[in-house]
Order: C-alpha cells, then sequence, then structure tokens
C-alpha cells in the first residue's frame, strides 16, 4: 500500500512540472497572439507592394492614464512602380453608436514637401490611402507624413491600459497584424523598416520605452517629457513596440569584448528587488547563446526587458515586455532575437522558424544549466503534450495561417516545432547541425530579412550533404507521429536480432523515416546504445553486443516525436531482405548497400524495370548518377544467396 501511495505521489509531481511546462508555453503563446482578433482577415496588404518602407520618425504623446494617442508619422519610401497613390495600414472604428468611440482613430492631415494632401482613410478595409497631385517615378525616394489621433480600437489588445500597484500603464503588442491598431504602417513582413526613430511625450512622472538606444530626454516645461529612441536595425512594423509607466531602470552588462553591450531593465519599482534577482540568469542565457550562434544580433544598441501585465512575454526587437521572469520566459524571449527578430518569418506560415526556435533553445538552457536529465524530462514534457492529438501539422496552410489561435498553436508552432528542431539536431549531429544554424543566421540574402522554411532546410542540407525533403515532408508538412514496436532476440553469442515495426497516427504521412535509438540491457545492469537507420517495416538489424539481452528501452533519452511505443523480447527469426538496405532511397549520385558484418557481397547487378541488365559491380558503393530518372532493382549476390531490393533514381 506504502508503494502504490509513493508511487501516485510521484506521478502527481511529475503531472504537475509536465502541466507547469505546458502552462508557460500556453502563456507565450496567449501574450503572442493578443493583438489579434480570433480571425484574422488581413495577411500582406498588396495595396502597399508597390513601396519599399527605408525610415519611420515616429512622434507620439500619449498619457498612461487616458485612452488616447495623437502623432505624426513620417516615412521615407522608395517606389516600387510609378505611384499616383500610396496605402498605409491603419484602423478606424466603423460603429460610432458607443460614446466610448468618440475620440476613434483619424487622421488630420497628410503632408509631403510642406503641401498637404488628399486622402481617404476607409473603416472596412483599415486603409489610409493617400493621393499624390503628379506621378511618383519608379525608383525615387519621397517622404510623407501622417498626423493622427484618437482612441485605438481596444478589440485587438494591440493598444492598452491598465494599473500595478495603483500606477497607469501604457503598452502596445502588435503581433501580429495590431500595429495598424495604433500608428499608420506598413504591416508585411517581408519589408522591414531600415531604421526608426521614435519620440515619445509623456507626463514628466513617467518613464518611455521602446525599440533601440536611448538618444535623450527632453523637458518640455509643461509638465511632460519627450524620450528619445533609435533603432538603426532593420524591424517589422509588428515588433515596433512602446511602454510607458514609473518604471525603475536596473542595468546588467552583457558580451564579450569588443561586443559589448548593456541590458537595460524597465521594472516596476514595487518589484525591483526580487526582479533583480531573477534577470541574474539572463547573462549566462545570453554567453551560451553567444557561444552556441554567434554575437547577439543587435549588440550596438541594447538588450533588455520591460515589465507589463500579460502573463507571458513579447519579444519586441531589443527590448521584450515581459509578464514575469521566469528563466523559461526569459530564455525563449532572448532567444527570438535571433530567430524571429534577426531572421523573421517570411509568411505566418513558418511561424515554427520563430516560435518552434525560441521554444528549443529555452529547452537548451535547461540541457545546459541543468544537465542531461532535466533536458530529457522537458523533451518528454513536450512530447507528451504533442502526442495529446493524433494530427497536426507544424507547417501551416493558406486557411491556417488566417486563425490566429492556429499560427500561435502552442501544440504545434511551439512545442511540436521544437521537438522537430530537436529531431534535425539528432539526425544530423551536434557539429554539422550547429553550424548550420550559424550559417542559416549569417547568410546575407536572410540576416536582419525574412527566411522561409525552405532556406532553413537549404542550410542544413547544405551543411550535411543530406537530402531532407523526407523528413521535411514527415515531420513538418504533414501531421501526426510514429508509434514503434521493437523485438529484440539474442541471434547469436553477443549477437542481437531487432526487428522493428512502426504504425502512424494519421494518414497523411504513410512512413516515417528516422533513426531510431535503442538501448539494450543486460541481467546484471549492463547496457548498450544502438542507432538504428529505420527505413522500411519489419526492417532487422543484426548488433553485435558484449552481453545477451534481456531487456530493451526505446529512445530512452526522447529524441522523437512517438507515442504508444513497446519492446519486447523475442525469438530469433532472420529476414535477410529486411537487414539489407539500400542508403539513401530514392537517391541521385550514390547508392550504398548496407549488410551485416557476417554476409559478404560478391556481386551487384542494375537492373530496369523490364529486368535488363544496366550496370554491374562488385563494391557495395555504386554511382548511379548517369541512370535516367525512374525506378531500378538490384540484384545482389551474397554469400547468404540472391537478394532482389527496388531503388529510385531522381
Amino acid at each position: 500500500m506504502k508503494k502504490i501511495l509513493l508511487f501516485g505521489f510521484l506521478f502527481a509531481i511529475q503531472l504537475f512540472y509536465a502541466q507547469t511546462f505546458v502552462n508557460e508555453t500556453n502563456e507565450i503563446a496567449e501574450s503572442e497572439l493578443k493583438s489579434s482578433s480570433q480571425v484574422i482577415n488581413f495577411q500582406a496588404n498588396p495595396n502597399t507592394a508597390n513601396y519599399d518602407v527605408v525610415y519611420q520618425k515616429l512622434e507620439l504623446s500619449v498619457n498612461p492614464a487616458v485612452y488616447f494617442i495623437s502623432g505624426n508619422i513620417t516615412t521615407h519610401f522608395v517606389a516600387l512602380e510609378n505611384m499616383n497613390t500610396i496605402t498605409f495600414d491603419l484602423s478606424t472604428i466603423t460603429d460610432t453608436s458607443d460614446s466610448y468611440y468618440s475620440n476613434r482613430l483619424t487622421v488630420g492631415s497628410v503632408m509631403r514637401n510642406g503641401q498637404s494632401l488628399s486622402f481617404n482613410h476607409n473603416a472596412l478595409t483599415k486603409e489610409l490611402v493617400i493621393t499624390f497631385p503628379t506621378t511618383l517615378n519608379a525608383g525615387t525616394t519621397n517622404i510623407v507624413s501622417v498626423s493622427y489621433a484618437g482612441a485605438p480600437n481596444f478589440e485587438e489588445d494591440a493598444f492598452t491600459l491598465d494599473t500595478h500597484n495603483g500606477t497607469p500603464i501604457l503598452w502596445t503588442l502588435s503581433e501580429p497584424f495590431g500595429a495598424r491598431e495604433w500608428w499608420p504602417c506598413k504591416q508585411d513582413l517581408n519589408d522591414k523598416i531600415d531604421s526608426i526613430d521614435v519620440f515619445i511625450t509623456a507626463p514628466s512622472q513617467y518613464t518611455s520605452v521602446t525599440n533601440g538606444i536611448q538618444m535623450g530626454i527632453v523637458d518640455n516645461g509643461n509638465g511632460t517629457k519627450t524620450t528619445h529612441f533609435q533603432h538603426n536595425y532593420p524591424i517589422p512594423a509588428y515588433l515596433v513596440a512602446i511602454a510607458v509607466t514609473n518604471y525603475t531602470i536596473f542595468n546588467q552588462q552583457a558580451g564579450t569584448a569588443p561586443n559589448q553591450f548593456p541590458i537595460v531593465n524597465y521594472i516596476y519599482p514595487e518589484n525591483i528587488i526580487s526582479v533583480q534577482n531573477s534577470l541574474a540568469v539572463t547573462l549566462p542565457i545570453m554567453n551560451l547563446y553567444e557561444e552556441l550562434f554567434e554575437t547577439y544580433p543587435f549588440s550596438n544598441e541594447k538588450y533588455g526587458h520591460a515589465q507589463f501585465g500579460w502573463g507571458g512575454g513579447m519579444e519586441h526587437t531589443t527590448v521584450s515586455f515581459m509578464g514575469g521572469f521566469s528563466r523559461g520566459l526569459i530564455a525563449h524571449e532572448l532567444a527570438h532575437q535571433w530567430f524571429g527578430n534577426k531572421v523573421t518569418c517570411g509568411t505566418w506560415k513558418d511561424i515554427w522558424l520563430n516560435e518552434g526556435f525560441a521554444t528549443y533553445l529555452a529547452a537548451m538552457v535547461i540541457e545546459n544549466l541543468d544537465g542531461s536529465e532535466a533536458f530529457i524530462d522537458e523533451k518528454s514534457d513536450m512530447i507528451n503534450f504533442i502526442t495529446s492529438q493524433s494530427g497536426g501539422a507544424v507547417y501551416l496552410s493558406d486557411s491556417q495561417a488566417l486563425s490566429a489561435n492556429r499560427i500561435f498553436s502552442s501544440r504545434l508552432s511551439y512545442n511540436k516545432g521544437a521537438m522537430v528542431v530537436h529531431m534535425l539536431r539528432w539526425k544530423l549531429g551536434d557539429a554539422v547541425f550547429f553550424q548550420a544554424l550559424k550559417n542559416y543566421l549569417a547568410d546575407p540574402s536572410l540576416a536582419y530579412g525574412h527566411a522561409v522554411t525552405d532556406d532553413l532546410k537549404y542550410h542544413l542540407e547544405n551543411a550535411s550533404g543530406l537530402d531532407l525533403t523526407e523528413f521535411f515532408n514527415d515531420w513538418l508538412y504533414n501531421q501526426g507521429y510514429p508509434s514503434y514496436t521493437i523485438t529484440v532476440a539474442n541471434n547469436a553469442i553477443n549477437q542481437a536480432l531487432i526487428t522493428v515495426n512502426q504504425s502512424q497516427s494519421n494518414s497523411s504521412v504513410s512512413f516515417f523515416e528516422m533513426p531510431i535509438p535503442v538501448r539494450l540491457n543486460g541481467a546484471t545492469g549492463q547496457t548498450f546504445d544502438v542507432v538504428l537507420e529505420h527505413t522500411s517495416n519489419g526492417q532487422q538489424f543484426i548488433v553485435n553486443v558484449p552481453f545477451a539481452v534481456t531487456s530493451a528501452t526505446f529512445d530512452p533519452e526522447k529524441h522523437l516525436i512517438s507515442k504508444n511505443n513497446s519492446t519486447t523480447l523475442g525469438i530469433p527469426s532472420l529476414d535477410w531482405a529486411n537487414v539489407i538496405q539500400l542508403i539513401p532511397n530514392p537517391t541521385t549520385n550514390y547508392l550504398s548497400i548496407e549488410i551485416p558484418e557476417t554476409m559478404l557481397l560478391e556481386k551487384v547487378v542494375v537492373l530496369n524495370q523490364l529486368g535488363q541488365t544496366i550496370q554491374t559491380g562488385f563494391e557495395n558503393k555504386l554511382n548511379v548518377s548517369s541512370l535516367s530518372n525512374g525506378v531500378y532493382y538490384l540484384n545482389m549476390h551474397t554469400s547468404a544467396g540472391t537478394f532482389y531490393k527496388k531503388f529510385i533514381k531522381n
């Protein structure tokens, strides 16, 4: 009875920690979708595609005690074609029956070269369309300034007022399409603003924060002050943010000479002591990420945190807005500065390039600071959450990319995305995997720009020499996970025969190809780890083991997304045809024939589909680059008999 109670207690603890991890991920995901309606009716506005934003100056006046903003936004842009109009994304209210909307966001004037321009602010399309008196020629740089004021649309949660300890606070949170709710902008992931200056005017008792480095503060002599920040790295509109309250500033120093930079933390004064202790971990996390990847991408300016009212966080460039200061949240938002801010997903269908990587890097903090066992527990929690449902792909369809809840799915975009990143690391090995990511981050066509999934795939394939098409199809574009059945038999002295079968949770994948880890156990506590390249159902492997196997453990270190796996000890039943493997298959240039050490390969004949001999050889590696694309057969003469296997040349 005591054993049962103890087991129940330990199981409850395990569930508690698993649920704690899932809850934190859910909170992060929730904060990052706060600025969206449940169904998104906006992606990239095609009406903004005819110009490239070069620079924007945001002059904003706010009071955290009053739900109101006024501003002047000056935009420098290059015409990509001859233009008679320019369109900005900017919301206004369609229903004015509620008195709350009496000060709705309205445009007062638009100026160019000192002259007023005509404009139309369309509430239905949420567009500000400005008309030029003469055509702007393609390739020319032009400047327009928009003055506006009013109460932003509060339903989108992009512009929020609240209080902490009785003090007002204002913050913005624009991912994915909330920026248009509080300033005229271009909400296109593929057109980052090259640089910005932000001037925030607010009552003098408050401290303002935004992206970039603080350049100065001016006392306006009327009870307000204007704080100037400058950010000289490309930034998408959704990562521009402001916050204003009675912050206390706490500074840290990070980086390694000559790339040292400040970490500037904006904290509620009532929390400053406890938060300082929590923020100490930022430095070792920063050091880890710089060691694994590269110098902090915005080291010429700052990193920092600004406390705000949501339960999770948001990775605004150079200043993450934080609802709390757990180590996991600090690690997740900091990771985004590389994966999401320096290289931004090019479409919302590719959101896993942001969220999957940030979630995985936070797990790597556990690996490096807490050790391998804690890392295994973290991966186990992720796997349990991922496999709590049988379907779901990491990569989004066009229709799914219209749903904010699906874009920011904690189970798929965050946790399954993270485990897919880990499986790539497992498949490629640490040296190749991390070099590929360094190359990805440093790629001049991607750095401080945007990337799609194929860009990452290119760098992983280029570094490894592998064709990862099958992997990406199985684990990213299609759905579900495998369940493995492992049968181990002592085939001879110091030799085991392992038979592997799998089933799939979703019909979109017919078979998951992966290297699978199995731990073989002996009667006196011996263990022997093997990795099996599982490429077909019923596949058999002969492995040399320095003891008689009494049991086996599947994936003890949790490298794979899988569920309902079983291992049994069986009686030897060898099928040589299943032991022989052709790798890779399909292939482009070379085909390797993998056979047990106890088998001798005597001759290999390549046959076409008509049974005609195309090629003959005597080695276990064939050059098939000269063959036409199609299906072929190998006739393999071995010391154990003659066997046929099919391969595809592509």
